[in-house]
């Protein structure tokens, strides 16, 4: 019985976008920025603790070392999402 399950285990893995790819790293760091954009603007008190030591504080809405960690998770999370499907359309 269980032989014949391992006969019927796909024999061959999908391309899964491992390797070395820097559209992945443009798309992720591209998500990031848009989140970092974003995030600090619906986030309830985004201010409030350290600030975080941006280059143009207006920009980014000033934000607190929480909310900017909070951002980038964010923007990594959807620009991983973003890789993995674009890699299994096979665009990337």
């Amino acid at each position: 019985m269980i032989s014949s399950l391992l006969f019927a285990v796909q024999s061959t893995t999908p391309n899964t976008g491992v390797g070395l790819n820097f559209s992945g790293t443009i798309i992720i760091i591209v998500s990031s920025l848009l989140a970092l954009f974003i995030i600090p603007r619906v986030v309830r008190y985004p201010q409030v603790g350290p600030k975080m030591p941006l280059p143009f504080p207006s920009l980014f809405n000033n934000p607190s070392v929480g909310t900017f960690l909070a951002a980038m998770s964010t923007g990594h999370l959807i620009g991983i999402g973003a890789v993995l499907g674009l890699t299994n359309l096979g665009r990337i």
